[in-house]
């Protein structure tokens, strides 16, 4: 008896004391979680101009030609159909990847040459099919942050995305992201569509740009709203203010559950552009500095008096220049505006484009020439290929 009670007593001294070590660590992890931004955290950008000083820069290594499903077709051009049933679930062409991955590489030393620190995703083998319940596929790769990850103050978060060969493009972030993390960051993952057939329109009618116009004055996209799905780069930052557009990765679901998590501190905002093919807003509608907005003329905003009347500077880019012979298999040429403000005086663009280069210079922005026209042809230009983590700047409104 005497030895029952005595383990008894042990057993429930031990209990007791885990317990009070689990309070202690429960309103410890409280009393962190209170600071609204911990003075340690690595994660803090409210919008695209503010001083750079770290930046997440995307991989083309190992990076697939996607299989060509649907919602492929509704977000490429007609004449790259053919490269896409030939090469689906393949590597992209070596010679151009390997060109692709030296230009990025050499983007990365000139950010850091400019006092800018740069981390990469892990590389992984994009050529592994993968099965969920509802679907197959393959990968594409991990080379455009900016699809992926939106950062809002000391929050990132992680896009559900709307590609069946982008559905485990987070994983090459994960690393980064446990970091930032651990930092004090806060960190959000979107809900994951299941991406079954119920989200496309399995009959959606693209053999032309006529077809492609029409479809998108009406509001009709190869997306459903059979659950929300979006890409981050379809929402673009001015402080309290996130503009974005519905478009073929991106439906009103998707941003509505963005408008609810951000609200009450920001305002998400929908505009809409004369834009056949809508996939993501940074080749279209790119601000660059407090009131500062370069508009594609191409594809003009429907809003566009909202920002004049609240004294912003609209601004065309000029033409681009890059030759028709080059392949842009997921792009259009408008990747020239797809500029990356280090600051407001400082902007990286296309070394190639020196027309959009005079028109910075005009602007008293002094501009960072890079070359990365083979690995434009992969779907992005320097936003798309980067996603600002830290931008040394406070929460502002801009559009009041």
């Amino acid at each position: 008896k005497l030895r029952g009670a005595f383990t008894g007593w042990v057993q429930r001294t031990f209990q007791s004391t885990q317990a009070a070590a689990a309070s202690q660590n429960t309103c410890a992890a409280d009393d962190k979680a209170t600071s609204p931004m911990p003075k340690d955290c690595l994660v803090c950008s409210y919008n695209e101009w503010d001083p750079l000083e770290e930046v997440i820069v995307g991989r083309a290594e190992n990076a697939c030609v996607p299989p060509f499903s649907v919602e492929v077709k509704a977000n490429t051009y007609e004449k790259y159909w053919g490269f896409y049933q030939k090469f689906g679930g393949q590597s992209f062409p070596k010679d151009h990847l390997k060109k692709a991955v030296a230009e990025i590489e050499e983007m990365c030393n000139i950010l850091k040459g400019e006092g800018v620190i740069v981390k990469r995703p892990d590389p992984i083998d994009w050529s592994v099919k993968y099965k969920t319940p509802d679907f197959e596929s393959t990968g594409m790769y991990a080379a455009m942050p900016r699809d992926i990850l939106l950062v809002v103050g000391n929050e990132i978060i992680e896009a559900p995305m709307a590609w069946r060969a982008r559905f485990f493009e987070y994983r090459a972030y994960r690393r980064l992201i446990k970091d930032y993390f651990n930092s004090g960051a806060k960190w959000t993952t979107a809900p994951k569509p299941t991406m079954a057939d119920d989200l496309y329109d399995q009959n959606y009618p693209i053999h032309s740009v006529e077809d492609r116009h029409k479809l998108a004055a009406q509001g009709k996209f190869v997306t459903t709203e059979f659950e929300p799905c979006f890409d981050a780069a379809d929402f673009i930052r001015a402080g309290r203010d996130i503009f974005v557009q519905r478009s073929q990765v991106t439906n009103y679901m998707g941003i509505e559950w963005m408008r609810r998590h951000l609200a009450p501190d920001y305002r998400v905002h929908i505009i809409s552009f004369k834009d056949p093919n809508p996939m993501h807003i940074d080749a279209t509608f790119n601000i660059i500095g407090p009131g500062l907005v370069l508009s594609n003329p191409d594809r003009p905003c429907h809003q566009i008096e909202l920002f004049k009347k609240a004294g912003w500077t609209v601004i065309q880019p000029p033409v681009p220049l890059i030759p028709d012979d080059h392949p842009l298999w997921m792009s259009s040429k408008w990747l020239s505006m797809n500029v990356l403000m280090l600051d407001e005086k400082r902007v990286m663009v296309d070394a190639n484009e020196t027309s959009i280069q005079k028109m910075f210079e005009k602007l008293g922005i002094s501009t960072i020439k890079v070359n990365i026209r083979h690995a434009n042809s992969l779907g992005g230009g320097f936003h798309c290929w980067t996603c600002d983590i830290r931008r040394r700047g406070t929460l502002q409104s801009y559009f009041d």
